[in-house]
């Protein structure tokens, strides 16, 4: 059986080395000059490639069409990433928050070790190839027709185009394209695990500040608390950023038109009376000092200033002048430092593509269409996406697995 794979990312590459291992004849096309362009620049360029915790665990970390996934996780599961990606000769590591990473902390060394997957099972691989179209005739995926007008032939046609998110990296929307030709459903397309913007002034004087062990709160204009977080988090010169804020992007998505406010917790360790009472132990310490020179204990210098200046007292007052009144303004803003969110930094910043190929219109067993006869998708192109943290790649990797399996179906 001849299969073409579109798209040289973690899906397609998953797919055709499996597909080539079970003895089906490879083809596989990228649009780029070279295999995994977006698996390199992720996790900062080291590659969080998956989460060493179990399928379930996987799932609850899906808010995008999670049971969609139960088929394709249990088949490939997280432990089978790390054991095959070890097998090719990456070993790996498992740091906090059970993110996988290569222990090289090199991204390329994931993308080589998937390439030498497909040349170890006779994949051939056609770079520089633009796919323009999807041959399907009676209902059948056919073959596919390149940019240059060439045709290639065969008995099955699998789409791992990923999203749009990162245009850049390839990942413009080809995908969607076909599927909708074919008579698929594409769900509404938007930016997840993506920086937040806000307007408040601080953020461009907090730039670059990194918070660990910090707490958030995101909550509407109703006050009501919408989610929550524990983590580590950026400031950036447009707002919040940093693998906390990746994640509650996820959640807002598309409800910008209600009003979001970010309340930060940076001693979430500590209730307000346990924070009163080490403000005291420090004012205490630095009794004759003025306020911009008491807080350099409790808080990250580049914060010190935002706070004095949010709190409204005057930074050149004198520690025993500073009222109660003030110490509790102090403790408010340091338990619940409030971000005002105007909006993502939009689908070029974006982790991942929310949306996508309708999972309703897709056999989760096997990844191929229910429109189009021996016609599959794999990966980001899929309605199914999760928070930060390797769940993502994960998707990408059993999906692109399930798929080479489901090919038996149509042998």
């Amino acid at each position: 059986m001849k299969i073409i794979v579109i798209g040289a990312g973690a899906a397609g590459m998953m797919c055709a080395g499996h597909a080539a291992e079970l003895g089906y004849s490879v083809d596989i096309f990228e649009k780029n000059n070279i295999v995994g362009k977006k698996i390199r620049i992720t996790g900062k360029g080291r590659c969080n490639m998956t989460n060493a915790s179990d399928p379930q665990e996987h799932i609850d970390n899906t808010p995008g069409n999670p049971y969609f996934m139960y088929s394709a996780l249990y088949k490939f599961t997280p432990d089978d990433t790390v054991k095959l990606i070890e097998s090719l000769g990456v070993p790996t590591k498992v740091e906090r928050g059970k993110r996988v990473f290569p222990v090289s902390d090199k991204a390329e060394d994931v993308a080589k070790a998937l390439q030498k997957y497909m040349k170890n099972g006779g994949v051939r691989l056609h770079i520089d190839s633009t796919v323009k179209d999807i041959i399907i005739e009676n209902g059948e995926a056919k073959g596919i027709l390149l940019e240059d007008g060439k045709k290639y032939m065969a008995d099955a046609v699998v789409v791992a185009t990923g999203g749009l998110s990162y245009p850049g990296t390839g990942s413009t929307g080809d995908g969607y394209k076909f599927a909708k030709k074919a008579g698929h459903t594409v769900t509404p397309l938007l930016p997840s695990l993506v920086p937040l913007k806000s307007d408040d002034w601080f953020c461009a004087e907090l730039m670059g500040l990194s918070l660990r062990n910090t707490a958030i709160t995101v909550k509407n204009s109703s006050g009501k608390t919408v989610y929550k977080d524990f983590g580590e988090m950026l400031f950036t010169h447009f707002g919040i950023s940093g693998p906390m804020i990746l994640s509650a992007s996820r959640y807002l998505l598309n409800r910008f038109d209600e009003d979001f406010t970010v309340y930060i917790d940076m001693k979430p360790a500590l209730d307000m009376k346990t924070l009163d009472t080490r403000l005291l132990r420090d004012f205490e310490k630095y009794i004759n000092k003025d306020m911009k020179n008491a807080l350099n204990d409790l808080l990250p210098q580049k914060m010190i200033p935002v706070i004095i200046s949010l709190s409204g007292i005057d930074e050149n007052k004198k520690i025993h002048d500073i009222t109660k009144e003030e110490r509790r303004r102090l403790c408010e803003l340091i338990k619940a430092l409030p971000v005002h969110v105007t909006g993502t930094t939009g689908l070029n910043e974006a982790i991942v593509t929310s949306g996508g190929v309708n999972t309703d219109e897709i056999d989760p067993s096997t990844m191929e269409s229910k429109k189009v006869k021996r016609l599959y998708f794999a990966g980001e192109v899929l309605d199914v996406d999760a928070y930060t943290g390797g769940f993502n790649l994960q998707i990408a990797f059993s999906t692109g697995y399930t798929a080479a399996e489901g090919l038996e179906a149509n042998k």
